[in-house]
Formats: structure tokens, C-alpha cells, sequence
């Protein structure tokens, strides 16, 4: 399987990623890659990027270096609530925004505590992923959180850096792409690059794949035009569902 968009990396604005913007579009066209998203951290990471980082992402070109360049965001899940540390407005303006778990921000909780708050999250219209369910850190349902993933058209991400720095994450990540081949759910691969040497570095999580039997059609960014295609989606999906909250309001 190829990938054509990396749906996950970081620049220096996370503060413990060591590469530019710039760099990292230049590390995506050495791999062939069509495109990249941009995914710093959140401010609700020590050292993550202000707000307006994410804000101005606006001022930038759509392509760099001969690559795509998508905007976007990795935040922070910070209580059981789901809550997440990006501002509604900020988050409507990128074109993809993931959530995930960080010890530093959310303290692991038992397996039912961990997928309360998971699917909390995806219960959040401006989220359209979640990094690194497979995080062995955070035990979760991963069935209950496949499920809820697939009906609310949301992706779920075999993130090939936790195969390295994410003791355990195999069978996790294994688990969760078989799931989510039953059921349906769309999937992202992304190389959570630190460096932009990383960027599409991502022949774990395609073996991974592999072994479940996945196709292309349920992981969005193995061609342009499948993610494309899902943030599209996606960004009805919002529309949608924040005119439904403010007719409720």
C-alpha cells in the first residue's frame, strides 16, 4: 500500500521537534509523498505552540517545495469530558485537526475511564481523527471506540513513531486496524515526525496494515484524493452538526 499524504508531523513550534516547516516539506518531497499535514501540538502542551500559530497557518501556500501542505493541528484531549486545548473558532479554520492522549496533559486513567474520554472526544464536531489510539499507556475499548469512530465518520490513526517510542503498541494497533476493517472505519497513516528526515517514514504501520488485511479504499490519505475526499466529508459533517447544536441552543 502506498501513502500518499503524511497526516502527521511536527515543527520546532511544538518545541520538542527539531525541524522548520519548510524542512519538513522538503523531507515529504524526498519521499515521494504528495503532501503533508501539519500537526503541532497543542497549547495545552508544555512548550506546544500558541494559539496563534495555529491561526496564522492561514498565510501559508498550499504547496511547498512541490508538495501539498494541509493545516492542521494534533490537540490535546484534557479532562473526561473530552475537552480539547484548541479554541472552536482556530480549529474551524485548519483543514484537519487530530486528538489524542499525552500523559502530560491527561493522566491515564482505567480502560473505562481512558475510552470515556475517547469517545468524548470524537463527540467533537472540529475533531476528525485520533492520534495514537494504540497507546498501550492508555488501555481502551478498542471495539467501542472503532465503532463510535465509524458511525460518526471520523479516522482512527497507525501511527508508525509508536512502534519505536510506544512500547507495546503492536498487537494494539493490530487489534484496532482489524476492527476497523470489520466495521468499516476509515483509517490515517501518519509518521508523527519529530525531524524531517521522519516525514513519511511509515513501513511499520503499512506492514501493519498489511497483516489486517486492510484496503485502500479505508485509509483516506493512501492517495490524495481520498483525503481529499474525506475532508471534504468532513468539513460538511461540521457544518451540519454545529448549525444542528446552535437550532438546539
Amino acid at each position: 500500500m502506498k501513502i500518499a499524504i503524511d497526516t502527521h508531523t511536527h515543527s520546532v513550534a511544538s518545541g520538542h521537534a527539531y525541524s522548520t516547516i519548510e524542512e519538513l516539506a522538503k523531507g515529504a518531497r524526498k519521499r515521494g509523498l504528495k503532501g503533508f499535514v501539519l500537526t503541532d501540538h497543542g497549547p495545552g502542551m508544555p512548550g506546544g505552540a500558541h494559539p496563534y500559530h495555529f491561526g496564522n497557518l492561514r498565510i501559508l501556500p498550499a504547496h511547498l517545495h512541490g508538495v501539498r501542505f494541509y493545516r492542521g493541528a494534533e490537540v490535546n484531549i484534557m479532562a473526561s469530558d473530552g475537552s480539547i486545548d484548541l479554541d472552536d473558532k482556530i480549529a474551524r479554520r485548519l483543514d484537519f485537526v487530530m486528538a489524542g492522549f499525552h500523559e502530560i496533559c491527561f493522566e491515564p486513567r482505567d480502560r473505562k475511564g481512558n475510552t470515556e474520554a475517547l469517545l468524548a472526544a470524537l463527540a467533537n464536531p472540529l475533531v476528525d481523527a485520533i492520534s495514537h489510539p494504540g497507546n498501550p499507556a492508555f488501555p481502551i475499548d478498542i471495539e467501542a471506540v472503532v465503532v463510535r469512530a465509524a458511525e460518526l465518520g471520523k479516522a482512527l490513526e497507525v501511527n508508525d513513531s509508536s512502534f519505536r517510542v510506544r512500547v507495546g503498541s503492536d498487537e494494539n494497533c493490530l487489534a484496532m486496524a482489524r476492527a476497523c476493517v470489520i466495521h468499516g472505519c476509515s483509517m490515517v497513516c501518519g509518521s508523527d515526525a519529530h525531524f524531517w528526515e521522519d516525514v513519511g517514514r511509515l513501513d511499520t504501520a503499512k506492514a501493519h496494515l498489511l497483516k489486517a488485511d486492510a484496503p485502500a479504499s479505508l485509509v483516506v490519505n493512501s492517495t490524495v484524493k481520498g483525503f481529499e475526499t474525506f475532508l471534504i466529508r468532513r468539513r460538511g459533517s461540521i457544518q451540519s452538526d454545529t448549525s444542528s447544536l446552535a437550532a438546539r441552543a
